[in-house]
């Protein structure tokens, strides 16, 4: 059974109603999946989800926005364009949804990484109310959410400050169509000689996105010239601190790429 919502008031209600209906917009995982029995909510409709605005510093993003909607919005920010982009094929993005990137859970989820690395929140809504949960404290593990059965996600909120100098990669079996096997990100804002943010996210590591805030407060607030002699000890944290899983290739296969990502990113930036 799939029941249809066209309005936010609509969805939260039969959501309230019914907390077993599974929230949907574009399907594509779904697609993969088989629940005998199960009920859908639709939410493709929703014209409260299919909003991309600027509101004060911050991009605000409908989860019902598909992949292509926000390639193609003209304020969407260069990191968070190219992670999109390089999520599976046209005919996926032209209905796979961030919302439903974002609420799948997986570490591996491409446009998750972005919003994790840029401290990103999520707007999450039920018919009691509403609340706004940091992208970093949604994910509890793989499929562990900081979601209410009564709520649905609404929005993420990407700040905008800062996050033109980006690197991001992801590496996959092949160039389209593919599964990240580790994926990365970085922002590294340096204004005036000064490192004014440094910010690290690994994808499909672990059961959840690694961003280690802590470790890259090693760099925030110091000058380029400062941060060349931090190097070595902020590379060797965070080979401490990464223990990736094994998967589809093997951990140390995994701890290798990390490693040299974050070297690359170093560099790229000229430290």
């Amino acid at each position: 059974m799939v029941s249809i919502a066209r309005s936010l008031e609509e969805a939260l209600l039969l959501r309230k109603e019914n907390p077993e209906l599974i929230p949907y917009i574009g399907g594509t995982d779904l697609m993969v999946e088989r629940r005998e029995g199960a009920s859908y909510l639709f939410l493709h409709n929703v014209p409260e989800m299919k909003k991309i605005e600027l509101i004060g510093e911050s991009l605000h993003i409908g989860a019902a926005c598909t992949f292509s909607e926000v390639i193609e919005h003209p304020l969407t920010p260069g990191i968070l364009k190219e992670a999109c982009l390089q999520i599976a094929a046209p005919a996926i993005r032209n209905v796979g949804s961030i919302g439903g990137n974002i609420g799948n859970g997986s570490p591996k989820a491409d446009s998750a990484l972005i919003f994790v690395v840029t401290n990103s929140e999520i707007r999450l809504a039920s018919s009691g109310g509403e609340r706004r949960v940091p992208v970093r404290e949604f994910y509890r593990g793989r499929k562990k959410l900081a979601l209410e059965p009564d709520e649905l996600i609404v929005e993420a909120i990407m700040p905008l400050r800062g996050v033109e100098s980006y690197y991001y990669k992801k590496v996959g079996a092949r160039k389209a169509l593919a599964i990240s096997r580790v994926s990365f990100a970085g922002i590294m804002d340096v204004r005036d000689g000064m490192i004014r943010r440094c910010a690290t996210a690994f994808g499909s590591i672990a059961d959840v996105i690694i961003c280690r805030e802590d470790l890259d407060a090693m760099l925030t607030g110091k000058s380029v010239d400062e941060a060349k002699t931090l190097k070595a000890a902020y590379i060797d944290a965070y080979d401490k601190a990464i223990v990736p899983t094994a998967g589809r290739v093997g951990a140390d296969y995994r701890k290798d790429v990390c490693m040299n990502l974050l070297r690359d990113f170093l560099e790229s930036n000229g430290i």
